[in-house]
């Protein structure tokens, strides 16, 4: 008999693949604007540029080749080969709401994560659906149906809200994990 493994269902974008410098990037070359750290602590793009530059990005988002090449958040790759190790791990993205991303993302996938199997790699949209026993994610609203245990990923646009467990990088969710699962 097999024992029973923590079932996780791990976000993609601002948790294993760095898109939010990849953003700050493409606005600082194409639209001109510069933040620093502190500007951008609790808010996100669309709150700090003209609504034609958040078009602009949102129209290049759409046509998903941006999600081919995102950084590898740091410790990821690490975390997510001894998760598997002990659990079983879902990447679990909302590529709905940019439906050409799909094939981009599962491309990044196979290339950054090769321990994680195509049949555990879900696009979806409202990921209250997911039947995890662990979600980590950046957005709390992925939350607010998930009958789960959230756990959130710290990102800079989040980095103001309130929610336990957060963790802020990728040994604090293999730690918050284990406590998770040491308390079942």
């Amino acid at each position: 008999m097999t024992p029973f493994r923590l079932r996780l269902a791990v976000d993609m974008d601002e948790v294993l693949a760095d898109a939010f410098s990849a953003q700050r990037t493409w606005f600082r070359k194409t639209c001109g604007y510069e933040w620093t750290d502190a500007e951008l602590r609790g808010r996100r793009f669309r709150d700090l540029v003209s609504p034609e530059d958040y078009a602009a990005m949102e129209a290049m988002l759409h046509q998903g080749d941006f999600f081919a090449s995102l950084a590898v958040m740091p410790g990821a790759q690490d975390a997510i080969s001894a998760l598997c190790e002990t659990c079983e791990v879902f990447i679990t993205t909302a590529a709905m709401e940019y439906p050409a991303s799909c094939a981009p993302k599962f491309a990044w996938l196979r290339e950054h994560f090769p321990c994680i199997s195509p049949l555990n790699i879900v696009f979806c949209g409202d990921k209250s659906i997911l039947a995890a026993d662990v979600m980590i994610d950046d957005n709390l609203r992925h939350f607010r149906r998930f009958q789960g245990q959230g756990v959130l990923f710290t990102a800079p646009h989040n980095a103001l809200e309130t929610w336990s467990p957060r963790a802020d990088n990728w040994q604090d969710v293999l730690k918050i994990v284990d406590r998770i699962d040491g308390d079942r």
